[in-house]
């Protein structure tokens, strides 16, 4: 196999669902609809602070920090590659912390936590984005449940499969640390 595996990836510490592909022309039929921005994407997040509004778009291109290179950053028009991310409010938890649905438009490195966090949302225990420091509360739990990565799970993918076409879909649960911290935050507020 000259391209073997992975389609899809996701952030580490990133739960939720992969693509792989068995063989070459499955791969590359796979990776064009990536490429075309056609498949399906649906993860969860915890985020610090609620929300003004109930939905949101977020369209940001996206580049290796110049202060940093193992982030990415919202760059300018014309640099970068092009990132949208649509966001739901799916629940608030007092004015603390957040669940929010994000749609991805597009797929880049670290996509969903940056745009997130350019908007004063950062996913909880994110410790490259997150604003440590600024939910004392939401912490002290984070902290109780040895929460110790970002908030985020790709929960649904979409596409259509590489030999017949037919259109597939699949849903990865939350994980048991994301369901314990909604709990949690469901409690405190």
């Amino acid at each position: 196999m000259a391209r073997p595996g992975i389609v899809h990836r996701i952030d580490k510490d990133t739960s939720g669902l992969l693509v792989v592909a068995k063989t070459d022309p499955a791969h590359e039929r796979l990776s064009r609809q990536f490429a075309a921005h056609t498949v399906e994407r649906v993860y969860t997040a915890l985020v610090g602070g609620l929300p003004g509004a109930a939905s949101g778009r977020i369209e940001g291109n996206l580049a290796r920090s110049s202060q940093n290179r193992q982030k990415m950053a919202i760059v300018p028009a014309g640099q970068g590659k092009h990132a949208v991310t649509h966001w739901r409010l799916i629940r608030g938890f007092g004015r603390a912390a957040a669940q929010v649905e994000c749609r991805l438009e597009t797929g880049r490195t670290h996509q969903v936590r940056v745009h997130m966090a350019s908007i004063g949302h950062a996913l909880l225990g994110d410790p490259v984005y997150g604003r440590a420091g600024r939910l004392d509360g939401v912490r002290i739990v984070l902290e109780r449940l040895s929460f110790r990565r970002q908030a985020l799970h790709a929960g649904v993918l979409g596409f259509a499969h590489p030999v017949t076409g037919a259109p597939m879909r699949f849903e990865s649960p939350l994980p048991h640390d994301m369901t314990a911290l909604l709990h949690a935050l469901a409690q405190q507020t």
